[in-house]
């Protein structure tokens, strides 16, 4: 989620995620041909006609990726309405998200003994409980410790998705990548907007909209998912710390901690200085996660064709720091706030699909592993940081969080112009 960076494992062990298995064709399995022989070439299938399995997995991930922004529209609506501070609400964002964290060191230890599409229903039983528990407390203490819950069920359910897409899609890797950038795309930009719809009828709502919608995805897995391989081996439960000693992903990852601090310092304790309704938060936060998902599908790969993944994340993390800037200069101006927001999305958009994809590619670590690291220390990072805002806004003022978070950021482009040379040979070898 870097943001709401494809925060997925991957794959876990159960699943091959190499070019070497069987290619699918829309009518079954390609012919390999004779030895000595080329097989004609064929158009690439298209990523979106996929079997049954593959849509209502993919469903779910919309759904899973629209509860990052679902809580955005109503986050004044329950400083108001139950009496809390916005410190107070912002811990929404701290539960769901430094549970995510940690609960990523064990995703990978879970899925291997349970399995894929075992670890998946987990994960989704889990978001319907602690989302229609969220719904039916009356305080924000409750719903903080219900986001906690919720979180950890986000964090079974993301990291098993992307690999069960992959092991079941059709069209090869690259196709379930495409499938499933579109699924987090789609769900980043319409959350916002259906938390403003239900939060306009009460606050209540988005998180009872979530876990019906969520319900929904669970009796589909149940039905149209085959059971998934038995996993190759077991992981330990300290190879995703233990791959911090890995200098490459150890630096990626601190870049992704410093970069999530902006991002949810904007989108944690943005919504405060807007001053909208729920309807209108969701209007703007669905401009905003429609440029994320347009700069996550297309604009990321067009640019690091262009200039590379080293040279576009620079440039990317600095327009970022400066538009966290501009709200930290402008805290006061509402349209100077909503508009600086809308156009974070782009950036967002970029730094979700190229840091995530350049971990995958430079850490000498499975990627699954890889991917338990990186998302335990990003989501730290945006985990803490909406709380730090509330805090740093009440003891001193609203320019503060976000001055810090555009440093933040900035120095995350230092701290990655550190590992240049993997980068680079990571778009070679891709090349």
């Amino acid at each position: 989620m870097n943001g709401p960076e494809t925060p997925a494992s991957e794959a876990p062990s159960s699943l091959a995620l190499t070019d070497t298995a069987v290619r699918h064709t829309p009518d079954g399995p390609a012919a390999t041909g004779a030895p000595g022989t080329t097989a004609p070439s064929a158009p690439a299938p298209s990523p979106f006609r996929q079997p049954k399995a593959v849509w209502a997995v993919a469903f779910a991930c919309v759904i899973s990726f629209m509860g990052i922004g679902l809580v955005d529209p109503i986050l004044p609506a329950l400083s108001s309405q139950l009496d809390a501070t916005p410190s107070q609400v912002t811990l929404l964002f701290t539960s769901y998200l430094v549970v995510t964290a940690v609960a990523m060191l064990i995703t990978g230890w879970v899925s291997s003994r349970l399995g894929a599409k075992r670890t998946l229903l987990f994960g989704l039983v889990l978001i319907v409980l602690f989302s229609a528990l969220a719904g039916a407390t009356g305080s924000i203490d409750g719903i903080v410790g219900f986001r906690a819950g919720w979180g950890l069920g986000n964090a079974l359910f993301i990291a098993t998705s992307l690999a069960v897409i992959v092991g079941s899609a059709s069209g090869g890797f690259a196709g379930a990548i495409v499938l499933y950038e579109t699924a987090l795309g789609v769900g980043i930009a319409t959350g916002p907007l259906l938390g403003g719809l239900l939060g306009n009828v009460s606050w209540r709502g988005p998180f009872f909209g979530v876990s019906v919608l969520m319900a929904v995805a669970l009796v589909a897995t149940v039905v149209l998912l085959p059971s998934t391989p038995a996993p190759e081996r077991r992981e330990s439960l300290v190879e995703p710390l233990a791959a911090l000693r890995h200098r490459a992903l150890a630096t990626t990852s601190v870049t992704g901690l410093l970069y999530n601090w902006g991002f949810f310092t904007m989108l944690g304790y943005a919504p405060f200085l807007m001053h909208l309704s729920a309807i209108e938060l969701g209007w703007v936060f669905f401009g905003w996660g429609l440029l994320v998902a347009v700069f996550a599908v297309f604009g990321a790969p067009a640019l690091r064709g262009w200039f590379g993944t080293p040279r576009t994340l620079y440039g990317n993390l600095v327009l970022m720091a400066a538009d966290l800037a501009l709200i930290g200069v402008f805290p006061d101006e509402p349209a100077v706030v909503i508009g600086a927001v809308i156009v974070a999305g782009a950036f967002i958009g970029v730094n979700n699909t190229l840091v995530t994809t350049a971990v995958m590619s430079i850490a000498p670590v499975p990627r699954p592993v890889a991917s338990a690291t990186y998302g335990f220390v990003r989501f730290i990072g945006g985990g803490l940081a909406p709380f730090a805002a509330g805090k740093l806004v009440e003891h001193y003022s609203a320019h503060v969080p976000f001055i810090l978070g555009a440093v933040s950021v900035a120095v995350g482009a230092v701290v990655l112009s550190t590992v240049h040379r993997p980068l680079a040979e990571a778009d070679k070898a891709a090349a």
